[in-house]
C-alpha cells in the first residue's frame, strides 16, 4: 500500500510529464487541421495539474522515491503557484505567438517541460533529484529564448543564456560534489545531520557552501552574477521573458530553501552573511542602473535584479518567519511580473513590440484604462500603498527588524526610494507626455479581461491579505 502511497504523491508531475509527451505527438497530425489544438491541450493539462496538486494540501510530509522526492506544505503551495501562472501566461502569449509566427506545438511542450523540472526542483530532498530538475527548466528556456529562429538578438541572448547557464551549473555541481567530500552523502536530511557535528569553520565545508551560493547567486540572477540577465529580458521575445520572469522565480525560492534551510541550517550564520553582500549589491545596482534604460523591458530585467535582492532579506533573517515572508515576497512578485509583462504583449501587435519606454507616451489620452492598468502594476513593483507591493516589501523589511538586522533594513528602504523613481516615470510618460502615434489593441478579449484582473487584483486581494501570509507561514512550518 505504502509503494501506491509514494506514486501517489508524484502524481502531478506524473500526468504533466504524460501530457507534454502526448502534445508533441498530436501536434505532429493535428498542427496544420487544428493549429490551436496544442494550446488548449497545454491549458488543459494545467487546469488538471492544479486539481490534482490541490487533492495534495493539507496532507503529512511524505518522503518516496528512496529519499529523493518529498511531499509537504511548501512543494504543494509553490507547485500550484507555478501552474496558476504558467497558465495565466499562456493565455496573455497567445496573440503574440501567433502574430509572430512562433506557433509550434514545441513551444508548449518546452513550456511543460519546464513546469515539470520546476515542479521537481521544488519537491527535491536530494542533491541529484535537485540537480535533475534545475537542468529540466534550464535546458526547457535555454530553447524557448531561441525559439523565434529568425531574430538574431533572441538567438544571440540564447546563447548567453546557455554559455552562462553552464557555468552556473558547474559551480553548483563542484559545490554539491564537496559537500559529498564532506558528509559522504547527497541526501539533503543526512547533509544536514552530518554538518551539525562539524566545526563552523571546516575549509572544506565553507569552500562547498560558498560554491552552492555562488550556483544560486546566477540562478536567481543577483549581483554580480546578474550579467545575462538584461540581455535575455531585452532580447528574448516578450512571451519567453514573461515566462522566464515570473514562475521560475518561485522554483528559485523552493531551490533556495531546500538548499540553505533544509541542508544548511546550522550553518546559517556563514550562508546569512555572503547573502547579506548579494542582498545590498543586488538592491543597489538594480535599482540605480534602472534609472538610466529606455527600454522598458531592460528596465524591468533590472528591477527583477533589485527584486530578487528584497527576495534575500527575508533568507537572511534565517527563520520561519522571513522564509515566508519571501515566499509571500516571490509570489506577489510573480504575480505582478505576469501583469507587467501581460500589458506588454497587449499592447505589442504584429510588427511592433511595445518595448520602448517612449512607446507608452500619452497612452492615458487613447486607452485610460490600460494606462491605470500599468499604473497600478508600476506602483504595486515600486511597494506603494495601498497596493499589495507594499506588504509584500514591508513584510520582508519586518522580518529584518524583528532579528535586530536595522541597518539593513533601512538600506533596503533607502533604495527602495530611490528604485520608485523610474516606475513613477512610467506613470509620468503615460498621463504628462503627448502621445506620438496612434495605438490599436489586437489581443483577444479573454487576455484583455484576464490581465485587467490580474492587475486589478493588486488592489482588490488586500482585505485577504492576512489569509495569503498564513497560508505561506503554515506551507514553511509543514516542511518535511
Amino acid at each position: 500500500m505504502n509503494h501506491i502511497l509514494n506514486m501517489q504523491v508524484a502524481t502531478p508531475e506524473i500526468f504533466i510529464f504524460s501530457m507534454a509527451c502526448l502534445i508533441l505527438m498530436i501536434d505532429l497530425y493535428t498542427h496544420d487541421r487544428l493549429p490551436l489544438l496544442s494550446y488548449w491541450l497545454t491549458q488543459a493539462t494545467l487546469v488538471a495539474g492544479i486539481y490534482l496538486g490541490l487533492g495534495g494540501m493539507g496532507t503529512e510530509p511524505v518522503t518516496t522515491f528512496n529519499g529523493m522526492f518529498i511531499h509537504d506544505g511548501m512543494s504543494v503551495v509553490v507547485k500550484l503557484a507555478i501552474m496558476l501562472f504558467t497558465l495565466i501566461g499562456l493565455v496573455y502569449s497567445r496573440q503574440y505567438i501567433l502574430d509572430r509566427g512562433m506557433y509550434r506545438g514545441e513551444y508548449y511542450v518546452l513550456v511543460l517541460i519546464a513546469v515539470l523540472g520546476m515542479m521537481v526542483m521544488t519537491s527535491a530532498s536530494h542533491f541529484l533529484s535537485l540537480y535533475l530538475g534545475l537542468e529540466l527548466l534550464s535546458l526547457s528556456l535555454y530553447t524557448l529564448v531561441a525559439i523565434n529562429r529568425d531574430s538574431d538578438t533572441a538567438v544571440e541572448a540564447a546563447m548567453k543564456y546557455f554559455v552562462l547557464g553552464a557555468v552556473a551549473s558547474g559551480m553548483l555541481l563542484y559545490g554539491m560534489s564537496l559537500m559529498y567530500g564532506v558528509t559522504g552523502s547527497l541526501d539533503i536530511k543526512t547533509i544536514s545531520a552530518a554538518i551539525q557535528g562539524m566545526q563552523s569553520d571546516d575549509v572544506m565545508l565553507m569552500l562547498g557552501l560558498i560554491f552552492i551560493v555562488v550556483g544560486l547567486g546566477f540562478k536567481l540572477g543577483v549581483v554580480p552574477f546578474h550579467m545575462w540577465i538584461p540581455d535575455i529580458y531585452q532580447g528574448a521575445p516578450t512571451s519567453v521573458v514573461l515566462f522566464i520572469a515570473t514562475a521560475p522565480k518561485l522554483a528559485a525560492f523552493a531551490m533556495v530553501i531546500r538548499l540553505l534551510v533544509d541542508g544548511f541550517q546550522s550553518i546559517a550564520v556563514n550562508w546569512s552573511d555572503m547573502l547579506v553582500i548579494l542582498a545590498v549589491l543586488s538592491m543597489a545596482l538594480g535599482n540605480i542602473v534602472a534609472i538610466a534604460q529606455a527600454n522598458f523591458k531592460r528596465m524591468l530585467a533590472y528591477s527583477a535584479i533589485s527584486h530578487m535582492g528584497y527576495f534575500l532579506l527575508g533568507i537572511i533573517s534565517a527563520n520561519p518567519n522571513g522564509y515566508s515572508a519571501s515566499l509571500f515576497y516571490m509570489i506577489i512578485y510573480a504575480f505582478t511580473g505576469l501583469a507587467a509583462f501581460g500589458l506588454i504583449l497587449l499592447m505589442s501587435r504584429s510588427g511592433f513590440e511595445a518595448e520602448n519606454i517612449s512607446d507608452y507616451r500619452g497612452l492615458n489620452r487613447e486607452h485610460p484604462w490600460y494606462a491605470f492598468m500599468i499604473a497600478l502594476v508600476m506602483f504595486s513593483m515600486a511597494g506603494l500603498p495601498p497596493t499589495v507591493g507594499f506588504y509584500a516589501k514591508l513584510s520582508v523589511i519586518q522580518a529584518l527588524v524583528d532579528v535586530n538586522m536595522i541597518s539593513l533594513a533601512v538600506i533596503a528602504v533607502l533604495l527602495a526610494v530611490i528604485g520608485a523613481f523610474y516606475y513613477l516615470r512610467i506613470v509620468k510618460t503615460m498621463y504628462f507626455d503627448a502621445p506620438e502615434a496612434e495605438r490599436t489593441i489586437t489581443t483577444g478579449l479573454d487576455a484583455r479581461v484576464l490581465v485587467s484582473l490580474n492587475a486589478v487584483m493588486l488592489l482588490a486581494v488586500m482585505p485577504w491579505i492576512g489569509t495569503i501570509m498564513d497560508l505561506c507561514m503554515s506551507a514553511i512550518q509543514s516542511m518535511g
